[in-house]
């Protein structure tokens, strides 16, 4: 049926509710006349009388009654949906699954929608640490975090953290004894604590650049991890050195815990984004996450982006 159809059929709806043109047109903030009409194509477009009009009354037929009690709470239960999901929206509610690295959920989703989920109680926020970058249509997620470069170009994008600086570091202890590396190839010298990639099973390898050289290190050392939180209590309790994003050893290297070397060679590289299809941005709830992850500073620019360095 087109669009009119359902039209003059809600027009009909409202006239045997009411028992009249005039009570039925003044809900609908339509002249009589046009509700007359409208009722008129729909029985000739059905070839058979719905209503019998008198000059006092109006009352439906036996067909015009079987109709009306047919369709009409149908049509009440689409009124009811439509009231629903317009409530949704105002009352944003839901459940949100997001995929991510460790290190993003501690430190951007954590912090940003801890701060406002109090102020929302009909939201859930499901996140799952996942570093085998998954894909988030088919095993029905709602968003996922990754580096700028590494999100799909089908997807929405919304950059959810500032740009990144990688850390060498090690603690006091460790460099008693041994030469500080200068340079990259020096790392070959020193204990280094690996990070084990799940997606292919192998070991991060260390990203350098200066200037428009670029150096790929594969490093060797007495301890793999396959997350970033214990290698940094690896490298102050001396067992190595790490490769760090700078913010998660900042106030250890302030307070002389650990010592950066190689800074020269560590150039800032694209942030974390959050990503969706989208089809999903419908979601109330969904809308609520994005705005709370938003990054909102101005970014620092980017001399090289590079691929999983913080799984």
């Amino acid at each position: 049926m087109s669009r009119d159809g359902y039209s003059d059929l809600l027009a009909f709806i409202h006239v045997a509710r009411e028992g009249s043109f005039t009570r039925a047109a003044a809900q609908l903030g339509v002249s009589p006349s046009a509700l007359s009409h409208a009722v008129r194509t729909l029985e000739t477009r059905m070839d058979v009388r719905l209503l019998t009009r008198t000059t006092r009354s109006v009352s439906t037929t036996e067909a015009g009654a079987r109709l009306f009690e047919r369709i009409a709470p149908r049509f009440e239960e689409i009124d009811t949906e439509l009231t629903a999901v317009s409530e949704q929206r105002k009352k944003p509610a839901g459940t949100v699954r997001i995929t991510t690295a460790e290190y993003a959920a501690n430190t951007i989703l954590w912090p940003k929608l801890s701060k406002i989920l109090p102020d929302y109680p009909d939201i859930t926020v499901e996140v799952t640490v996942d570093y085998n970058r998954s894909d988030i249509v088919s095993e029905r997620y709602d968003a996922g975090v990754r580096l700028g470069d590494e999100v799909a170009k089908d997807m929405i994008a919304v950059r959810i953290g500032p740009d990144m600086r990688i850390a060498v570091v090690g603690s006091p202890d460790y460099f008693d004894g041994r030469t500080i590396p200068k340079q990259p190839q020096d790392l070959a010298e020193h204990n280094c604590i690996n990070l084990r990639l799940p997606t292919h099973g192998g070991l991060l390898p260390w990203d350098f650049q200066k200037g428009k050289r670029e150096v790929k290190v594969r490093v060797t050392g007495q301890w793999i991890f396959n997350s970033v939180s214990p290698i940094v209590r690896g490298a102050l309790a001396a067992q190595g050195l790490a490769f760090v994003p700078d913010d998660l050893v900042t106030d250890h290297i302030a307070q002389g815990r650990l010592i950066r070397v190689l800074e020269d060679w560590c150039q800032p590289y694209t942030g974390y984004h959050l990503y969706y299809p989208s089809r999903r941005q419908s979601s109330g709830a969904l809308a609520v996450v994005v705005e709370a992850l938003r990054h909102r500073d101005r970014p620092v620019k980017t001399t090289r982006p590079k691929s999983g360095s913080t799984s």
